[in-house]
């Protein structure tokens, strides 16, 4: 069995995943090997900036956050990316109801939290022309060098 199919065998199974986090796509909330991650299943549909952890076709399970509630689907897009993908509810097996991180409980539900998540939305434009400048940069950089 694989290690994708159990984590959504023990979100039916019992209601909640609890999991290290991995990867990048959601830095600066989450920090690889470091956060402990609560994914509880739901009911009917999901809210603007919940993060549903969801099956992508090939590539395992992703948590991300919601940018957009369409009819059929939501937009959806890490943290710390900037491509969005549109996934219909099927794919959607539990959504992000806390984390621990050093020894602090988090909910989703706190001040603090929903801050961050429309914030962090709302400074989405700015975030992606400095990312457009960085990798600007760096293209300049390695011509000046003479790299490719």
């Amino acid at each position: 069995m694989s290690a994708d199919s159990s984590m959504e065998e023990i979100l039916k199974r019992d209601g909640v995943l609890v999991y290290k986090t991995r990867g990048v796509s959601m830095r600066p909330l989450f920090k690889e090997n470091r956060d402990l991650v609560i994914v509880r299943t739901f009911e009917g549909r999901l809210n603007k900036y919940d993060v549903p952890l969801y099956r992508r076709k090939g590539k395992g399970f992703v948590l991300h956050r919601i940018i957009e509630v369409r009819d059929h689907d939501y937009v959806i897009r890490g943290d710390n990316t900037f491509a969005k993908e549109y996934i219909p509810d099927s794919q959607i097996i539990g959504v992000l109801s806390g984390f621990k991180r050093k020894g602090r409980d988090c909910t989703t539900d706190s001040r603090g939290y929903r801050f961050y998540a429309r914030f962090w939305n709302f400074i989405y434009p700015i975030r992606f022309v400095l990312h457009k400048l960085r990798r600007m940069g760096g293209k300049v950089k390695r011509k000046i060098k003479g790299g490719k």
